[in-house]
């Protein structure tokens, strides 16, 4: 019997490649087959978006991701050097979700979120310089900005989290939450079709800020959990 087309398994277009990912596969193609060592210099910015085809912004993304993984850095006045050898296989660290049960991904995630950026406010707190703290400020204004336009913010809020991993100077923050980007961001677009997911917590992503900037690892880390605590009961309540 000849099978019914509508019961055939549908197959879906492939989703559209991030553009800052095809960069940094790129790089890490060219100093494989390059064969750069550690102290070798790659390729000035101007030179990567006229080869590449991309924007200033892409680039310096993808660079952003390379620094975070402690394997390039970039020197004022002199170019962007190579620390150790990577290649494709060593750039990603890919994590597995099950996308289809959202509810229980999000509070997994939640469990090692809370862990991560409980200990990274605390370390921010300690270590941030007055660079990190204009940084820190700026993505705060920017999400209090369209927040308030809004009456969300998620993308803004990430970026904030993200200058606050950053504040620690230990990459191995801001790389782990960057295997969760893209759970998150997904769960942000459609955050169980609820604008006001976790509104509640955002006021204190300002006293966080102010934590950090006044030294406290104590108070960094109660803020914190202030706002995860929020976040997990929006999940709960919005999947019931």
């Amino acid at each position: 019997m000849k099978a019914n087309s509508s019961d055939r398994p549908v197959i879906r277009p492939l989703p559209v490649m991030d553009r800052a990912r095809q960069v940094t596969d790129a790089l890490a193609d060219y100093v494989e087959e390059a064969r750069l060592k550690a102290g070798d210099r790659l390729p000035a910015e101007r030179e990567l978006m006229a080869a590449l085809g991309v924007g200033r912004s892409t680039i310096r993304e993808a660079i952003r991701h390379f620094q975070a993984l402690g394997v390039i850095e970039t020197r004022k006045g002199s170019g962007t050097y190579l620390l150790k050898p990577v290649s494709r296989a060593t750039i990603h660290m890919p994590l597995s979700f099950d996308t289809v049960h959202l509810r229980d991904v999000l509070l997994q995630t939640l469990e090692v979120r809370r862990g991560i950026e409980c200990e990274a406010g605390m370390v921010a707190a300690r270590r941030r310089t007055s660079t990190d703290l204009v940084v820190i400020e700026e993505k705060l204004d920017a999400m209090e900005r369209v927040h308030l336009e809004k009456g969300t913010s998620g993308p803004e809020d990430l970026a904030f989290h993200l200058a606050v991993y950053d504040a620690t100077h230990n990459p191995l923050f801001r790389q782990l939450l960057e295997q969760m980007r893209e759970t998150f961001e997904r769960f942000w677009e459609h955050p169980f079709d609820r604008q006001d997911f976790a509104r509640r917590s955002f006021p204190f992503h300002r006293t966080l800020f102010n934590a950090i900037a006044a030294g406290d690892p104590e108070a960094a880390r109660a803020e914190t959990l202030k706002i995860l605590d929020i976040v997990e009961e929006d999940i709960k309540e919005m999947s019931k």
